[in-house]
């Protein structure tokens, strides 16, 4: 399988269906993400753990906007659509839909991810969140 469908797979099965059985498919085992919270271990259980934190406060989907691929480097675009259904950086669940977007960046190595990092505007998250309880009130 060449390597921006490695990593477009691996978007599709692990973060957006969490098929995590599937993670030996896209994963190498000297995996090591660089992007993970210092509390989770770099590597593909800490990725996992992440992904599952995630969702108790957002139910998400990744799409990638545009991947460009080279050689075993690989980056995208993407944007996130969510759901705010939990506590997140303190702010109780709303409900409301919003988005984000990133990059990833991805190194591969014998036809499996070995490293990633990634750039979230999770700022923007907060922004919406925040706006949502501003909305017009009525008075009684």
């Amino acid at each position: 399988m060449e390597n921006s469908k490695i990593v477009s797979g691996f978007i599709e099965q692990i973060w957006n269906k969490r098929n995590f059985e599937k993670s030996a498919e896209y994963i190498h085992p000297d995996f090591k993400d660089h992007s993970l919270p210092t509390s989770l271990a770099p590597n593909v259980e800490g990725m996992k753990q992440w992904i599952l934190n995630t969702g108790t406060s957002f139910e998400h989907q990744t799409i990638i906007e545009d991947q460009i691929t080279e050689g075993d480097k690989s980056v995208v675009k993407i944007k996130m659509v969510m759901k705010h259904i939990g506590r997140w950086r303190g702010l109780e669940p709303t409900g409301i839909e919003l988005t984000t977007v990133g990059y990833r960046y991805y190194k591969l190595q014998a036809g499996k991810i070995i490293e990633h990092w990634a750039l979230i505007d999770g700022q923007a998250l907060e922004n919406q969140i925040m706006n949502a309880s501003k909305g017009c009130k009525i008075a009684e």
